[in-house]
């Protein structure tokens, strides 16, 4: 199976709610009456309503041809326009590197950090793994899993420590063992937003401290399936530390997968990484092309 058909088969409930959607509407009613129902289903797949507004008042104003084939293009047009502006994949700097890995719990955060080990570890890259979520044990359980199938090095703490120091002694052993990348875990829930914010623009300080500059990537993880509630988080975590990258995944188990038009449309910030599946070479760099002909 090739690379586009593999990811035509994970899209595979986006794309059935779109595309049948499309086809319904198009089928046995008035033009009028078809932009209304695929403006509706554009919405449903949470592409946000003003992007679903602005593709369907397109269609209605300029639009000759009106066939299921011809709309599909013209949709594929449209929301390739929008995603391509946010297709920038993961690059990694000179060493160390850090990636400060930000997200709910829940979204598959420290799952992405262990396929992103992976992946660096297969480059021959040299990969730190701190624990930065201190506040959950099973989180520190997992990189540590992660550290032994990687052959990644894991600086950690007990549970319910500091996420400051293990952020400061990951740095510490970064230069001293001259590793090529840091990936560095964070909470995903504290007793309140404002707790979590904070902790998080403290581990900034500290990082920034030991080694100018860093993070140089603030990577928030977002879990399609929640659809606007992952807009509203991309917004609050980019309010609070400035993201530079993000990294959507579950979209084989979802029918929302149109979140990730509406994230390019209201926030601009680059698309790293999509995930599709469970094995590690289902976290793929984010295509824009690929990504809307397996919808579409």
């Amino acid at each position: 199976m090739g690379l586009f058909q593999s990811i035509k088969k994970k899209l595979v409930r986006s794309h059935n709610a779109i595309v049948g959607a499309v086809e319904s509407a198009v089928k046995g009613v008035s033009r009028e009456e078809a932009l209304e129902q695929l403006e509706e289903a554009l919405i449903l797949s949470d592409v946000g309503v003003n992007t679903a507004i602005e593709i369907v008042d397109g269609l209605r104003e300029d639009f000759g041809k009106w066939d299921i084939e011809a709309v599909k293009a013209r949709l594929r047009e449209d929301l390739h326009k929008i995603l391509v502006k946010v297709e920038e994949p993961l690059k990694v700097g000179p060493a160390p590197h850090v990636i400060m890995v930000l997200g709910v719990n829940g979204v598959g955060k420290t799952t992405t950090i262990g396929k992103l080990a992976s992946r660096f570890a297969s480059e021959g890259k040299s990969v730190t793994l701190a624990a930065g979520d201190t506040f959950r044990a099973a989180a520190i359980e997992q990189l540590e899993l992660w550290s032994e199938r990687t052959g990644s090095t894991i600086i950690k703490q007990k549970a319910g420590g500091d996420p400051g120091a293990v952020a400061f002694d990951a740095m510490k052993s970064a230069k001293a063992r001259g590793a090529d990348v840091v990936l560095l875990d964070t909470a995903g829930r504290l007793h309140t937003k404002t707790n979590l914010i904070e902790e998080l623009k403290k581990i900034r300080r500290v990082v920034d401290r030991e080694i100018p500059g860093a993070p140089h990537e603030n990577l928030l993880v977002l879990d399609a399936s929640t659809g606007q509630n992952a807009l509203n988080q991309a917004k609050i975590f980019n309010e609070a530390v400035g993201l530079t990258g993000i990294a959507i995944t579950k979209l084989d188990g979802t029918a929302k997968g149109g979140i990730i038009v509406a994230i390019a449309k209201e926030l601009n910030i680059p698309v790293r990484l999509i995930g599709v599946g469970e094995s590690v070479d289902d976290l793929r760099d984010f295509n824009a092309k690929e990504f809307v002909d397996a919808l579409i």
